[in-house]
């Protein structure tokens, strides 16, 4: 009888121990966050290797592995440029591209 509480226990802990890890519709797991933060890290330095894009101008954040871009740029081209780089990044299963054109009148 002792042997089977015992048991219970292990199972009910066991089971805690691999829930409180996973993901929700709403929550990440630790390596759905360490997936995000390496894609964002890899779109960024796509952004940083582009001539049209200015990097510094632009905010990137991943959730699930959709890619939200955001910030102020001088072009539509650079808006255009910096939406193909996050898609074309590894892991990416979407973009949303909130880029916003600069106004540049004086």
């Amino acid at each position: 009888m002792k042997k089977r509480y015992l048991s219970a226990a292990f199972a009910v802990l066991a089971l805690a121990a691999v829930t409180s890890c996973a993901a929700t519709s709403t929550t990440r797991s630790s390596g759905q966050y360490l997936d995000d933060k390496t894609i964002s890290a890899k779109v960024k330095a796509g952004l940083i290797g582009d001539p049209v894009v200015k990097a510094d101008q632009i905010d990137v954040s991943t959730y699930k592995g959709v890619v939200q871009l955001s910030g102020f740029v001088n072009s539509e081209a650079a808006i255009r440029k910096a939406g193909e780089i996050a898609r074309d990044t590894k892991g990416v299963i979407s973009v949303k591209n909130d880029l916003l054109l600069r106004n540049t009148a004086p």
